[in-house]
């Protein structure tokens, strides 16, 4: 039997050869015998991006927590001690407080008391001497006479030549009085400070036509966190709602609250929208930043790592701290903490435990204890991705890691009237008896339970958050 082409291709309900169903590839209608070979459908997806969502860094060193008010309120705790800047004011015994030891302006509301022994120091002298007298001048600031114990005056004492610009520390370290005097006339009060943070609004939507969603076409896809199976019309949603996951964690690191003016976000010719204060912008504006650990050489990267110690010495000290690092600076960490380790044969140290060649050689390192610290590193991906903060242009100001401390803080809660023990880091989303808003998801539209007359099945996304820094001071943002 001879066997004619038909015009174009027919399909067959069911896997046969017929006349009509066979591909001619001398046929006009066809490509020829150049494609002879058909293509060779794949219905699994190609994963050529690895695991694509950045989410679970705040999972790793915070906590979720609701709340009920716009806007939430804590307060932290003051330095125990007395610590000041001071400059010369007008005499050799009269010098006016500038800033507190955290470079805060603090005008007449300071700890100074006339009876206080106090440390007197430049860059290259220390005096001791005795607080005689306070007093406030025209400019709203405070002045103090200090008396020097082992010389004529304090200027004299420091060696100073007692000029205005000159920055003066100023520590007080106890009290003397004469037999018989009165007790003092001031107490301190316990200071503290106070920080806000209000929520953000985010939302997200996705949507497909009744009648793409009556056309279902399958494709077995591998999910984000290892699991696999076969989707449908859905397999967008799922993209949407990942995306949007990785957005709820994106935001509260970059978010940045906004500046007045007109143009501005929060301006007064512009949206009413004012930002909320994410990570980064916490820890520029209230904790440390460094361009440490910039891979030049181990010694170099070593020196400068201790300085980042020096820094965490001044400030909280809390032991154990987690680094989340972009890949250079990763590698740099691990090429200083090798330069520690050079024992063996050639320098080169085999393994771990029986010192053998023949063991795989481990450059990399997730944790080490330096000083009284330990820290444990890890790569971030957020820092890595191309499709992330990783495929920014600017390589001089980017963030190349974050040293965060481990553990809780206690810290006064506005809202309950007391204090609480609370990750330095975690996250406040709106929610109530009525409503949670920590991450909303809704159906909408003519698919399936109808909803609406549009033709459309809706997928709405929305959550209610802001992110809460405590102790920024303990915090280092690597750049």
């Amino acid at each position: 039997m001879a066997i004619t082409s038909a015009s174009g291709i027919d399909a067959a309900p069911r896997k046969q050869t017929l006349s009509s169903n066979y591909v001619d590839f001398t046929s006009s209608a066809t490509e020829g015998w150049a494609q002879q070979y058909l293509p060779d459908l794949m219905e699994k997806e190609a994963e050529v991006y690895g695991k694509r969502t950045i989410a679970g860094f705040l999972a790793q060193v915070g906590a979720e927590e609701p709340s009920t008010a716009d806007r939430v309120v804590w307060s932290e705790q003051g330095r125990l001690h007395l610590a000041y800047t001071a400059k010369y004011k007008d005499s050799n015994d009269t010098y006016e407080i500038e800033n507190d030891i955290d470079g805060n302006d603090v005008g007449t509301d300071i700890g100074l008391r006339v009876g206080d022994m106090v440390i007197m120091s430049i860059a290259n002298a220390t005096a001791k001497g005795y607080v005689s007298a306070l007093n406030e001048d025209g400019d709203n600031a405070a002045e103090f006479t200090v008396l020097a114990y082992g010389a004529a005056n304090m200027a004299t004492a420091l060696g100073s030549t007692a000029t205005t610009s000159e920055l003066v520390r100023v520590l007080v370290i106890g009290s003397e009085f004469e037999k018989g005097t009165a007790a003092r006339s001031a107490a301190n009060a316990p200071k503290f400070k106070s920080h806000s943070n209000k929520h953000l609004i985010m939302k997200d939507y996705y949507e497909v036509s009744g009648s793409d969603a009556s056309a279902i076409g399958w494709v077995e896809v591998a999910g984000e966190e290892g699991q696999s199976g076969y989707l449908w019309y859905l397999k967008a949603e799922g993209d949407t709602r990942a995306r949007f996951t990785d957005y709820l964690e994106m935001a509260m690191l970059e978010a940045e609250t906004a500046v007045d003016g007109a143009g501005a976000i929060g301006g007064t010719d512009a949206s009413t929208s004012d930002g909320t204060q994410g990570l980064f912008q916490a820890i520029t504006t209230r904790g440390h930043q460094t361009s440490g650990i910039t891979g030049v050489n181990a010694a170099t990267d070593l020196a400068e790592f201790d300085a980042i110690l020096a820094v965490f010495d001044q400030n909280g000290a809390i032991e154990e701290n987690m680094m989340f690092v972009n890949r250079a600076t990763s590698l740099a960490i691990d090429d200083m903490l090798a330069s520690m380790n050079s024992y063996g044969a050639g320098g080169t140290s085999y393994g771990v435990f029986n010192n053998s060649e023949d063991m795989a050689l481990n450059l990399g390192f997730s944790g080490f204890r330096r000083g009284s610290y330990d820290f444990y590193k890890s790569d971030f991906k957020y820092l890595n991705d191309k499709g992330t903060r990783g495929g920014l242009n600017d390589t001089v100001n980017n963030i190349r890691g974050v040293v965060i401390p481990a553990g809780v803080s206690s810290v006064y809660d506005e809202q309950l009237g007391r204090n609480m023990k609370r990750p330095f880091l975690h996250v406040r989303y709106r929610a109530s008896e009525t409503d949670d808003r920590k991450l909303k998801t809704w159906v909408t539209g003519s698919v399936g339970a109808a909803t609406s007359g549009k033709d459309v099945m809706e997928v709405h996304y929305l959550t209610e958050r802001c992110l809460i820094t405590q102790g920024a001071n303990n915090f280092m943002l690597m750049k």
